[in-house]
């Protein structure tokens, strides 16, 4: 078993040091929502099929991540509060690579 420390900012601006498990085929969405860091209905709406982008975060720290796939780049052409550094929270699969990753949550449309 292996986890990996990430910083996540919610929306209220409040750093949330957080611990997450890289063998039970999480994706970043899902850490956000069982840490309880966003308000419920307000991330992963569509259950992290990468087609509302409310699970959108900005990438502070990059240590690592896997570029970005085609659904994931279409999604965000399209969402609202899009920066160069938003990625989709639900394609970010946590691996060993995102020790030390740094985001915050995006707004919520």
């Amino acid at each position: 078993m292996s986890d990996v420390n990430i910083k996540i900012t919610d929306r209220e601006g409040v750093i949330h040091d957080v611990v997450a498990p890289t063998d039970m085929s999480m994706n970043l969405m899902e850490i956000i929502r069982s840490y309880e860091l966003a308000e419920e209905g307000t991330i992963g709406v569509c259950g992290g099929m990468a087609m509302c982008a409310s699970c959108q975060v900005y990438v502070i720290n990059d240590p690592g991540l896997e570029p970005m796939g085609d659904e994931e780049d279409a999604m965000l052409a399209e969402a609202f509060h899009v920066k160069d550094n938003s990625r989709l929270g639900c394609q970010l699969h946590i691996a060993d690579a995102m020790e030390g990753l740094e985001v915050e949550i995006a707004p919520y449309p």
